[in-house]
C-alpha cells in the first residue's frame, strides 16, 4: 500500500525507533519505495545511516563494561549489553569469512560471534565455555549481517554456572541457535548497600 510521503516519514521514523538495525533496503521493501526515496526521507528527518545509528547504540551502552574479556576478543561488534542479562552483537560477513568456491561462511566464524556473547554477557572476571549444544539451521553467505542476541536463562548460584541462549539471525530468520553451559567464579558477587 503505497502512502503520502508524511505518512511514510512518519512510519519510517517508529519504524527505525523500534528496530535500530534495520536496513535502507529492508525499509525500502517494507514502504515499497527506492531505496534513494528511503535515504533522502532519513536525510529530512536527520536519521543517521545505519552503521551510525548502530554506533550510537553502542556508545549509549559503554557503561555497562565486559568484565569476562577484553572489547576486542568479542567476534562481532557488540552494540547493547545488560551483565547477567542480555547482549546483542552484529558480525559482518565479509569475503575472508567465506569459503571461496561458495561463498557460504565457515561456521565457526557464526559460532565464535554466539560464544564470544555469551562470555562477554557474563558479569564476573572469569567466564569459559564448558558445554555448548547448538544448531545451525541456514548457510549464511558473504554479504549477510548476522545478529546475534544473547539470553541469560539461568543462574546457577552455588555451582558457579550461568546458562545463556544465544539466537543469531540474517534479517528476521533464524540462522543459528546455540546454549551455552558458562563456568563461572563460584561466588556470584553480591551488591553491597
Amino acid at each position: 500500500m503505497k502512502r503520502n510521503k508524511k505518512e511514510r516519514q512518519i512510519l519510517l521514523q517508529e519504524t527505525i525507533k523500534l528496530n535500530p538495525f534495520i536496513t535502507d533496503e529492508d525499509l525500502a521493501e517494507k514502504f515499497t519505495v527506492s531505496v534513494q526515496t528511503i535515504r533522502l526521507d532519513r536525510l529530512e528527518l536527520s536519521i543517521p545511516e545505519l552503521r551510525e545509528r548502530i554506533k550510537h547504540v553502542a556508545e549509549k551502552n559503554l557503561e555497562n563494561q565486559v568484565k569476562s574479556l577484553p572489547m576486542d576478543e568479542v567476534i562481532g561488534e557488540v552494540i547493547d549489553l545488560e551483565l547477567d542479562q542480555s547482549a546483542i552483537s552484529i558480525f559482518d560477513v565479509m569475503n575472508e569469512h567465506v569459503f571461496k568456491r561458495n561463498q557460504i561462511a565457515r561456521g565457526h566464524h557464526l559460532f565464535a560471534q554466539a560464544n564470544s556473547l555469551a562470555v562477554a554477557v557474563i558479569n564476573d572476571e572469569l567466564a569459559l565455555t564448558a558445554k555448548a549444544n547448538i544448531l545451525f539451521t541456514r548457510q549464511v553467505k558473504e554479504g549477510e549481517r548476522i545478529i546475534a542476541k544473547a539470553k541469560v536463562k539461568s543462574l546457577e548460584q552455588e555451582k558457579g554456572r550461568t546458562l545463556v541462549e544465544v539466537m543469531s539471525y540474517v534479517g528476521n530468520e533464524l540462522v543459528f541457535s546455540g546454549e551455552f553451559m558458562m563456568y563461572r567464579s563460584k561466588k556470584l558477587k553480591k551488591d553491597v548497600d
